[in-house]
């Protein structure tokens, strides 16, 4: 087929949610609320842990790693939707939206990938406790997080590769509020075989894979609890992980809502609200699931709170001596 012109197209546009006028600015308020949240909770948690040494500990330099790919997460997404509803139009540059498909997919993947290798944390904090030191010392800690910053990157710049070889011609609306790696393929006019084969190769094998892990990770779990003679000893493991399987179940329910629905339904409102909520919701979530509960952030956030109220007066004090 040949693609002539076809590929010199401007922008795509992002039907996203309602069209009516008079819900923008609700629509605005509330995307704009739900990102200050998102944004501040996590950076709260971020910084609680980097400043408190007693959460310098594999769980808390995961759960921090987390926190920061969330505002990343969001960051994707969010101030677009907001700078259109601003300016009152639903375009995105060509370049824009394969560069916002290409970090969606990278902060995606490490939210994946993180997830995962916070359930590993946990197995072998319950399962393994007198060796959990040595096997999880700061050297795999930092190797983890790497190896999945590598697989996500490399899952992501695949993609927009393959993306970059598609023509385009017409049928240039996305049913979508950003660029959604799939329903920007379906605009393609040339053929997608290949770049289809690589989105469901990538999801069986890194996705998957996470999952699986994930699934086999807490199988044990259970398994240990079960031997664990006293109910408090029960509730003391289980407890440990709960925030954790919370995060896990509200994240991958609403992947797996989208994603694993029929072909038809994939434009319809019901299949957009379900994006919004695993990229916007559980990200602004994820701070109070792990600190409603969790004693350590608890006082991690009250003693950083604590130290930046005495440090604001005293920076206030030393403006007026100059």
């Amino acid at each position: 087929m040949e693609s002539g012109n076809d590929t010199q197209i401007s922008e795509f546009l992002l039907l996203g949610f309602s069209e009516k006028p008079e819900l923008q600015p609700l629509i605005f308020g509330l995307f704009l609320f739900m990102y200050l949240i998102t944004v501040f909770g996590n950076l709260l948690i971020f910084l609680a842990v980097s400043s408190d040494p007693q959460l310098h500990t594999p769980m808390y330099f995961f759960l921090s790693n987390l926190s920061f790919v969330d505002i990343c997460f969001t960051s994707v997404t969010i101030p677009n939707i907001l700078w259109n509803i601003q300016r009152q139009s639903k375009g995105i540059s060509y370049a824009g939206c394969i560069s916002q498909m290409h970090f969606f997919l990278l902060f995606a993947g490490l939210d994946n990938f993180l997830l995962t290798v916070m359930a590993y944390d946990r197995y072998l904090a319950i399962c393994h406790p007198l060796h959990y030191t040595v096997k999880m010392n700061p050297q795999l800690c930092g190797l983890l997080v790497l190896v999945s910053w590598a697989m996500s990157a490399l899952n992501s710049l695949l993609q927009s590769l393959m993306m970059l070889r598609l023509s385009f011609c017409t049928g240039l609306e996305i049913p979508h509020f950003f660029c959604e790696l799939n329903q920007v393929v379906r605009c393609a006019c040339s053929d997608t075989f290949l770049n289809d084969i690589v989105i469901y190769f990538a999801a069986a094998i890194l996705g998957g894979g996470a999952f699986t892990g994930i699934i086999y990770s807490y199988s044990k779990i259970i398994s240990c609890i079960q031997r664990i003679s006293s109910t408090q000893g029960k509730y003391k493991a289980f407890s440990t992980c709960a925030s954790h399987l919370s995060v896990v179940a509200l994240f991958y329910c609403t992947v797996l809502s989208v994603y694993l629905s029929p072909a038809s339904t994939h434009s319809s409102r019901s299949n957009i609200t379900a994006s919004v909520m695993y990229t916007v919701v559980t990200p602004m979530l994820n701070p109070f699931i792990y600190s409603l509960r969790n004693k350590d952030i608890k006082r991690a956030l009250r003693r950083f709170i604590g130290m930046a109220s005495l440090k604001m007066p005293t920076c206030l004090w030393l403006k007026k001596c100059k």
